[in-house]
Formats: structure tokens, sequence, C-alpha cells
């Protein structure tokens, strides 16, 4: 008896290791160029402001990037946040807004929209720099 069980014990462990080790084979992680189901375009901005503006112009550029989400029906969702990592590698990038779409078309429909014009005339004046990435969620 104790030997059946001791046989049964180590199936068990033999087949949750072998289990577990072809998982880790395989690999959940799509290649760059491949789409997920249900995957949606992001479009992030960072933002680095010239030294001498103002809070209030920030605050200007804030809420009007903001405002685009209301302006443009092809932005699923807008988010943005001011930068507070301890790390001190933002290289003077202060804000983020990340911005969804569902589509390469909506992004590209986005981009020459006259609102985003727009918020690029009030951006202009006060920005020293801006860091845009796109990618495909997986």
């Amino acid at each position: 008896m104790k030997f059946l069980f001791g046989t049964i014990a180590f199936v068990l462990c033999i087949n949750t290791f072998n289990f577990k080790t072809s998982a880790m084979s395989k690999t959940d992680v799509p290649l760059s160029s491949e789409l997920v189901k249900d995957s949606v375009l992001r479009h992030v901005v960072l933002l680095k402001f010239k030294a001498q503006t103002s809070e209030e112009d920030i605050r200007i550029v804030q809420k009007s990037f903001v405002d685009l989400k209301s302006k443009i029906p092809q932005i699923v969702s807008l988010e943005w946040g001011v930068n507070n990592s301890p790390e001190g590698l933002d290289k003077g990038y202060t804000h983020c807004f990340f911005l969804t779409f569902n589509s390469t078309e909506d992004r590209d429909s986005y981009l020459p929209n006259p609102h985003h014009k727009a918020f690029g005339e009030v951006l202009e004046p006060v920005l020293e720099d801006v860091l845009v990435v796109d990618y495909w969620t997986h």
C-alpha cells in the first residue's frame, strides 16, 4: 500500500513538474509585430516645458489636452498625470498624456484633426520638448 501511494505521489510530482516546465517553455509574450485579439492602440505623449513656463500656462495646456477627449470622438480614453518618480530618470519630462484608440485609422484621423492642431498652437509657445510613443497592447 505504501508503494502504491508513493508511486502515485511520484507520478503526480512528475506530471506537475512537466506541466510547469512545458508552460514555462511556451511564451505568452507575442512578437512586437503581432496583434492580439482585443488589443488597442496607445498613444503616449510626454511633455517637457520651458523653464520659464508659468503654472497657469501649464494648467491651460493640461486643460486643452484633456478637452480633446470631448472634441475628438476617435479618442476612446484619455488619462494624464504629472511625473512623481523618485528615480530621477525623467530627463525633464514632467507630464504624461495617455490616449487610447481602437484602430490605426482612428489615431491617424486624430493627428491632423483641427482640434488637435489648435491644441498644438496652445502648447507650442511653452514646449521645450515632446516624446511620443505609440504601441499596440498585448
